[in-house]
């Protein structure tokens, strides 16, 4: 008679209907991976067509498993909660527990967080690259490798600085599509500026024509003028447009040819002069500069 109570229990009407919507849920669970799984693909399908280089795809497939994981995370989680709501089990204390439990870890890891949020959206804006030279968290050098929490630079002396993402508030990129380099040309107030702007143009234009450099300079040389009248010297300023990171390198080339072309011409480049006044007495007249000798033996 038992046996024959629970058999009926088992097969009631309420327990088959609690099966069916089990066997739904977990279908339907399969159903929401699988187009978790093609949003993700097709999203670094999507971003991956716009830009074809090997570091770009590697960082969108990077956020896309990300993006899958996290929606993995999440339909995995509500499909297991109405699943043991289905079975009768109670799950309000275990979203209570999970509640307070997450809190807790959020504000114990809240700067871990904060890094690889930040982390996510340098990512996705492609705001750096590795072998870029940027200026981030105030340090500055080259990119050695980016990730969700850190970003590596090495600096010009060879110092690797690990600088966490969020600390990142500003990101100074400075060869990110091109680059370009700014000259402030000093040169004294007799000298003709117009015949110097055009020496400036003549250096540019045998640079961009000389085998070593002219792959490197991609536009030429602008001429901005007269910037400033300095304590002594006319500054005239300029600036040339390079490939990324060859500005320096085009930049101390430059430098180099004027300097010989200005020698060459006669150009005077000013350099700080001291004059030394020794005053003046009462009679007009200006007291002896005396110069004492030394002639202690050491």
């Amino acid at each position: 008679m038992n046996m024959q109570k629970l058999l009926d229990e088992l097969f009631s009407v309420s327990f088959l209907k609690g099966i069916l919507h089990i066997i739904v849920i977990l279908i339907l669970t399969w159903l929401a991976l699988r187009l978790a799984k093609r949003f993700s693909a097709g999203l670094i399908r999507l971003i991956i067509r716009k830009k074809e280089d090997e570091e770009f795809q590697k960082r969108t497939t990077t956020l896309g498993n990300i993006v899958r994981y996290a929606l993995i995370s999440i339909i995995v989680a509500i499909s297991g909660i109405t699943v043991l709501r289905e079975v009768g089990i109670d799950i309000g204390p275990i979203l209570a527990t999970a509640g307070i439990g997450g809190l807790a870890i959020g504000f114990g890891a809240q700067s871990l967080v904060k890094d690889v949020i930040s982390g996510f959206f340098i990512l996705m804006e492609d705001q750096i690259r590795v072998g870029d030279v940027v200026e981030i968290g105030g340090k500055s050098g080259s990119v050695e490798k980016i990730s969700l929490k850190t970003t590596v630079l090495r600096d010009m002396s060879g110092n690797v600085h690990y600088v966490p993402n969020g600390q990142i508030s500003v990101v100074t990129n400075m060869t990110k599509e091109y680059s370009r380099y700014v000259f402030e040309i000093g040169v004294a107030y007799k000298e003709d500026v117009d015949e110097v702007m055009e020496i400036i143009k003549k250096i540019d234009e045998e640079m961009r024509h000389d085998p070593e450099f002219k792959d490197d300079i991609l536009e030429p040389i602008e001429v901005l003028g007269v910037d400033q009248f300095a304590d002594s010297a006319v500054i005239i300023k300029a600036r040339t447009t390079t490939l990324p990171i060859k500005q320096w390198r085009v930049a101390r080339e430059f430098n180099r040819r004027i300097k010989k072309r200005f020698d060459e011409l006669k150009i005077e480049i000013p350099f700080p002069h001291v004059t030394v006044y020794m005053g003046e007495g009462k009679d007009g007249q200006a007291p002896p500069l005396r110069i004492v000798k030394d002639n202690c033996q050491k």
